[in-house]
């Protein structure tokens, strides 16, 4: 069998030979691109951008400590020892002084941006060029067409996938973001309760209710004065975290 590989590959041109070295490394990784993103383990070619906007400012003895959340701190400390033994007098004093100021800015309950504008330059869109471009212009070699015009034909048959790729990346990260649940759209939905919910907060209930066209359990308080049974249908009121506060329906 190498024997025959052999033979097939000394046969071949230059240009030839470079192309083959390119069609199968990146098929390869486009058949593994495949499989991963089947088996939803492929993450897509977007960045990933953190800015927490978490702004710190020290204080110890006159410097400010400024975490961004409203909730002022004063520390004061005052330790005085004084040790008295036969001819040693040891005054021992300490102050330490600290004051925090922190102001929390409070972030919507999907704070998170996904950054949905299209990318050329990924590793989905540089594989699928150089599988394209290098096969598409060994089959047009392979039939004769002169080189200088097989790889002009192959270079754009890869850039036209290569945008192709790129836009149903993007369409698809766009389709992950809109499914994206978003609590505060309840509020103003009717729901049923699922299991009761105490009065005045006194415990968490559950409801259920369709939210951005999907079919959801919600965890669910009750301030009102009335235990809400199963099967009593509600309003959505206001959200607390990942649950929602909810009222009798009129």
């Amino acid at each position: 069998m190498m024997e025959r590989f052999d033979i097939w590959w000394n046969g071949l041109s230059g240009l030839l030979k470079v192309l083959y070295c390119i069609a199968f490394p990146s098929t390869m990784l486009l058949i593994l691109q495949t499989l991963l993103a089947m088996f939803g383990m492929h993450h897509g070619g977007h960045d990933v951008s953190d800015t927490s906007g978490l702004d710190m400012h020290t204080d110890v003895g006159g410097h400010g400590f400024d975490i961004g959340h409203g909730a002022p701190h004063d520390i004061g400390g005052h330790h005085g020892f004084d040790i008295h033994g036969g001819h040693h007098d040891i005054d021992v004093h300490h102050d330490i002084d600290a004051h925090h100021d922190g102001d929390f800015h409070d972030h919507s309950y999907n704070d998170s941006v996904t950054d949905t504008s299209m990318h050329f330059f990924t590793l989905q869109t540089i594989v699928a060029f150089l599988t394209v471009f290098s096969w598409s212009s060994i089959v047009l070699v392979g039939s004769k067409v002169p080189s200088i015009a097989a790889l002009p034909v192959g270079i754009l048959l890869g850039l036209g996938t290569m945008v192709l790729v790129a836009k149903m990346v993007q369409l698809s990260m766009r389709l992950a973001e809109n499914g994206t649940v978003d609590l505060r759209n309840a509020i103003g939905e009717s729901a049923t309760v699922y299991i009761p919910c105490p009065p005045k907060n006194q415990g968490m209930g559950k409801i259920t209710m369709t939210l951005q066209g999907q079919m959801m359990e919600l965890g669910a308080f009750n301030e009102g004065e009335e235990m809400l049974k199963t099967g009593t249908k509600v309003v959505v009121v206001d959200v607390r975290g990942d649950d929602v506060i909810v009222e009798k329906d009129a």
